[in-house]
């Protein structure tokens, strides 16, 4: 197994980056392949996954990002290729709250993300997320807040951000979302 490989991108596909390591070219599939940049050097945090059929290296950039990927990987049903793009597409503090909170819309959006997945995601990760995230819970600002409850009501991000800015954010959080939906439902 391999902790991290430390090296040079050499190439970057939709799904995975090449990175060379004393003339060796390893393939790892990451979340998100275009934040890297080509010829330059990078330390990436790899999970082996070793099957009958297949070896395959998923790479992150940050510890942190790793053990997320190991704990949404040890739910029921939920493999590496499903749980990468969910890295992709939410950060890491709103994918825990929509666990803690029980969001199943939150956890839907995510791509390959069914009703039965998103519950049993919650189901097993309840309780066990908060020691990753030293910042869950702890924003002060109630537009991330207003964003997070408009995101798990199934609005678009695209449409919540341009309303999100519209809104006064010295409102209580009702009142803001109130204004939000009157907005988004014209």
């Amino acid at each position: 197994m391999y902790g991290y490989i430390k090296g040079i991108i050499t190439d970057i596909e939709p799904n995975y980056i090449i990175i060379e390591n004393n003339k060796i070219g390893y393939q790892i599939f990451v979340s998100n392949p275009y934040g890297f940049i080509i010829g330059n050097e990078y330390t990436i945090y790899i999970y082996s996954n070793i099957r009958e059929d297949e070896y395959s290296l998923y790479g992150f950039k940050t510890k942190e990002e790793k053990e997320f990927f190991l704990k949404l990987i040890s739910v029921k049903g939920l493999g590496p290729k499903m749980a990468l793009p969910i890295l992709a597409t939410g950060s890491i503090d709103l994918i825990s709250e929509a666990i803690e909170t029980e969001n199943i819309n939150y956890l839907k959006k995510f791509p390959k993300i069914g009703d039965k997945v998103a519950k049993q995601v919650v189901l097993d990760l309840k309780g066990k997320l908060n020691v990753l995230n030293t910042g869950l819970f702890a924003r002060e600002d109630h537009s991330n807040e207003l964003i997070e409850a408009l995101l798990g009501l199934g609005y678009k991000q695209a449409d919540v951000k341009k309303v999100a800015n519209k809104i006064d954010s010295s409102l209580p959080l009702e009142t803001q979302i109130k204004e939000a939906l009157k907005l988004l439902l014209k």
